[in-house]
């Protein structure tokens, strides 16, 4: 619900949660948002990436304020090696151009020595530069550097269950994001991406749309239906709910939970095929449903 999966497969994003205090500079203490301490650390090999990536950070930005997890990661649902890593750095100013290549250089680096940093984004944000949601801000992104949004969704986790890696909360440094933001952003996002691209039937060949397509409209209707935000497990549930094939919410549960497998040869399959009609048969009148249903409505209208 916080990204989108062209051209590349995207980041992720789950439900509350906390993360291990990687500066090197605390107590160990895990905290969230919030502050609180929590439970379980991360597996080693993602925290050794997180700890080498932020001081990687700390020497090409001299003024690092915070670096925060959202996501999968943030949110108790990360699967290492399947899931993606989703950071947001802030700094005290905009980065220089020069800064902006060492920053490729030190994320480039890193995806050809770490097989987990393929999975690892960060939005750059100046700290004078967080208000507004529409603004672009310096991301990593696919093995990329590119400008994108810090969604609504991405700011309401944040506020939400964010993990504080390093520095100021996000209470701290980022404005927060009303109810009705967040389903404006929400209904735009159905109904202008994901509806649309329903039309062009070999993206659904692919199991990186289906994933997100599904889980996407099962995450979006309860928080259009009362303002909370669900994880992607907790959203297969829902996707059964909403009527989703059954065979189709058996096959992204066991990629992203089950046992490892092979990948499969390449090329279409009349198995993918058949996946893609299925998911595109349901998925269009699902979204339009739920865009009828809450098409005029927010949790805040809701109460």
């Amino acid at each position: 619900m916080t990204s989108r999966p062209a051209p590349a497969p995207p980041p992720e994003s789950g439900p509350p949660g906390a993360v291990t205090e990687t500066s090197g500079e605390g107590s160990g203490e895990e905290r969230t948002a919030g502050g609180g301490a929590v439970g379980e650390r991360a597996a080693d090999e993602t925290a050794d990436l997180l700890d080498r990536f932020l001081a990687g950070l700390r020497r090409r930005i001299p003024r690092l304020r915070a670096l925060w997890a959202h996501g999968s990661l943030a949110g108790g649902d990360y699967q290492q090696g399947r899931s993606d890593l989703d950071l947001i750095a802030i700094a005290d100013r905009p980065c220089t151009p020069d800064e902006e290549r060492q920053l490729g250089a030190l994320h480039a680096t890193l995806d050809r020595t770490d097989p987990l940093a393929a999975k690892l984004h960060c939005s750059y944000l100046a700290a004078d530069e967080t208000a507004d949601p529409a603004r672009i801000h310096l991301t990593w992104a696919h093995r990329e550097l590119m400008r994108r949004t810090v969604t609504p969704v991405t700011r309401r986790e944040l506020h939400t269950f964010g993990r504080v890696l390093h520095g100021d909360t996000p209470a701290a440094l980022l404005p927060p994001v009303t109810d009705a933001q967040l389903a404006a952003f929400i209904r735009a996002d159905l109904r202008d991406y994901w509806r649309p691209a329903l039309e062009d039937p070999e993206l659904w060949l692919q199991d990186i749309w289906v994933d997100l397509g599904l889980l996407t409209l099962a995450r979006a209707t309860v928080t259009l239906r009362d303002g909370t935000l669900i994880s992607k497990g907790e959203a297969l549930a829902v996707l059964g709910e909403l009527g989703a094939p059954d065979e189709v919410i058996a096959d992204i549960r066991n990629r992203r939970y089950g046992p490892a497998a092979p990948p499969p040869p390449p090329g279409p399959s009349d198995a993918l095929a058949r996946r893609a009609d299925l998911t595109r048969a349901f998925l269009g009148p699902a979204l339009d449903r739920t865009l009828a249903t809450y098409g005029h409505n927010s949790p805040d209208a809701l109460g």
